[in-house]
């Protein structure tokens, strides 16, 4: 029989940002949706305690905890003040000794960086479109077209437009130019796959499972430049992406295709050193599945894609909460002892 931990041993710090420089519409809409997932927990049995940052002290807000007593339930997007700073919140925690859930800093600052992410996947051989990386406005010997331009250390698809998908040299010229001036930084320049996209999730440690994989269908769109997930699709409420772009859930695939799928994501989440729980973006074309990008600290908010394709397989918000947190208490100096040796008797192996 499974063996599970008392919730009820497990006191949970959710941590969460609330950045000086959001409007007060974001700063409400943060402390709403913190205190959903906060309040899913306690109804779980997980004793809870809501820590928002306000600034880069991450010191000063939790040195009232024990690490030795509490574990926390890393949900900070950015290090308020900073800028991809989303790891160093993980950096700060693991110098003051908490156990937290989601992945480590390493991982975190990995997937920021999409020239590296591109290198381990062609390293391990997991599919992902063919790319390079410019630093000038100069398409050089690139001949792949459609392409994609997307700023190389950005997440959440920020600087995803229609106007990313490019078809021409002129046109990736173009685009180059306004990522190198607009974002400061490098441009990745990837194959577009036109095919169907798909949201992965996966959940797990050395035992990995894969939650219903959602798709992204673009059949309102006849345009090829609107078939993808713009930053609009995921921020901006009245948008054609955000109102237009229908989820299929569960994707239509066979069990062939699910196998596939899931292998190439399971390979992914191992290779980038995810942990806890991710989302991959996934594009098939070819009987080839592709890896866009990992996400190994997805939003989990109520309404987002993990929240409904766990309530799809069959887990409240607050079972959702709690088993990742039951997840990170494994790592837990206090409760791993808790656990039994023999681990074909544990719940989540």
């Amino acid at each position: 029989m499974p063996v599970d931990i008392d919730p009820a041993n497990i006191p949970v710090i959710l941590l969460y940002n609330v950045n000086s420089d959001w409007t007060q519409e974001e700063k409400d809409e943060v402390i709403t949706v913190s205190s959903q997932l906060g309040h899913a927990l306690i109804e779980e049995g997980h004793p809870t305690v809501f820590v928002p940052i306000f600034n880069d002290n991450i010191e000063s807000h939790l040195d009232t905890f024990n690490p030795l007593e509490h574990m926390v339930f890393n949900w900070c997007e950015s290090l308020p003040g900073t800028n991809n700073g989303e790891w160093l919140v993980a950096k700060r925690m693991e110098i003051l000794g908490f156990v937290f859930t989601g992945a480590g800093s390493n991982a975190l600052a990995l997937s920021q960086d999409k020239c590296r992410v591109k290198i381990i996947l062609d390293q391990k051989g997991i599919p992902t479109p063919m790319w390079q990386i410019f630093n000038l406005a100069e398409p050089g010997s690139w001949d792949r077209f459609p392409a994609i331009v997307k700023p190389v250390n950005e997440h959440c698809s920020e600087g995803i437009t229609p106007d990313s998908v490019v078809l021409t040299p002129m046109e990736l010229k173009s685009r180059i130019s306004y990522i190198l001036d607009k974002y400061r930084q490098p441009a990745l320049v990837e194959d577009f796959v036109d095919g169907r996209e798909f949201h992965v999730t996966l959940w797990g440690n050395e035992h990995l499972e894969m939650l219903p994989p959602a798709e992204m269908d673009f059949s309102f769109f006849s345009d090829l430049k609107d078939r993808l997930c713009t930053y609009e699709s995921k921020s901006i409420p009245g948008s054609d992406h955000y109102e237009k772009i229908e989820t299929l859930l569960p994707a239509p695939l066979s069990k062939k295709e699910i196998q596939a799928l899931e292998q190439v994501c399971k390979a992914a989440y191992r290779a980038l050193g995810c942990r806890d729980y991710a989302r991959l973006d996934v594009r098939y074309q070819n009987n080839v599945f592709f890896i866009l990008d990992v996400n190994p600290n997805p939003d989990i908010s109520y309404d987002a894609s993990m929240a409904c394709v766990a309530e799809f397989a069959g887990f409240s918000y607050g079972q959702m909460g709690s088993r990742i947190v039951r997840l990170a208490a494994k790592r837990h100096p206090l409760w791993e002892k808790k656990q039994p040796k023999n681990k074909e008797r544990s719940k989540f192996k």
